[in-house]
């Protein structure tokens, strides 16, 4: 998986310059600040090129950010060397797997977005990510994360989809073809994946598939009730319960 990963970070902060970061900062500190209002650690699994990490930091936290991806904590680290020193100095960033680091720290706050809690396909891999995240919790700290919520995928159903962005250096034009496997509740996005070189006029074929794993709430309820306290089932960005509209859902967990 840390290939495809890898593969992904030279076009994914291109890809995402429309997500609204800032925002989602801002609706997960309303939150942090709801039900862990003295927090100021957080461990951010899954943390890609940095950019929560960052708008946290901004916000006065001190957040260190863990990935598989050489490439991605690369372009995280560019990404610091960027920031004003006091901002920069509450950021670090490290190499691992969510299902297996233990970063030797204890954090007020642990969370895990963009959807990582869904890349965990295999019941061992969701068990080992909330051993993680429980592991690196304070006693009442919480576990934030967003996923794919199972109602609102088997309606809407994934469609194949096509997005195209360049900057000043390269064109992107991507495809993502989904193949559904409902017995497992997964789907395979298969992305393929043109990268023009403006420079050269060369053209870099990449095939990707990421395997993503969609969650009822009973289902992911086996997986935390023993250890942690719900303190909110809602849809992502949103102050709602999730229904057959919301494709992703949001999730707060406190440490028991």
């Amino acid at each position: 998986m840390n290939q495809v990963f890898d593969s992904y970070a030279r076009y994914y902060d291109l890809l995402y310059q429309d997500k609204g970061y800032v925002a989602e900062v801002d609706y997960i500190v309303s939150h942090i600040r709801k039900d862990a209002p003295k927090a100021k650690h957080i461990l951010d699994l899954g943390c890609g090129t940095g950019a929560h990490a960052e708008h946290l930091a901004r916000m006065g936290y001190t957040v260190h950010g863990i990935d598989m991806s050489e490439e991605m904590l690369a372009r995280a680290e560019a990404r610091k060397a960027e920031l004003p020193a006091d901002v920069a100095s509450r950021l670090s960033f490290g190499l691992g797997d969510v299902r297996t680091v233990r970063a030797g720290k204890i954090y007020d706050v642990v969370i895990s977005l963009f959807h990582v809690m869904s890349y965990q396909s295999s019941n061992d891999d969701l068990t080992a990510a909330f051993n993680t995240a429980l592991t690196h919790l304070s006693s009442g700290g919480i576990f934030l994360y967003d996923y794919w919520y199972a109602p609102a995928v088997l309606t809407q159903r994934p469609e194949v989809r096509v997005k195209r962005l360049e900057d000043e250096d390269i064109k992107v034009t991507r495809i993502a073809e989904p193949a559904m496997h409902v017995n497992q509740n997964l789907v395979d996005v298969n992305y393929t994946v043109f990268i023009d070189e403006k420079s050269t006029g060369k053209i870099e074929q990449v095939c990707e598939t990421h395997k993503m794993r969609y969650f009822s709430l009973p289902e992911l309820e086996c997986y935390w009730q023993p250890i942690f306290e719900n303190c909110g089932t809602l849809g992502w960005m949103t102050d709602c319960a999730p229904d057959m509209s919301t494709w992703a859902g949001f999730q707060k967990l406190k440490r028991i």
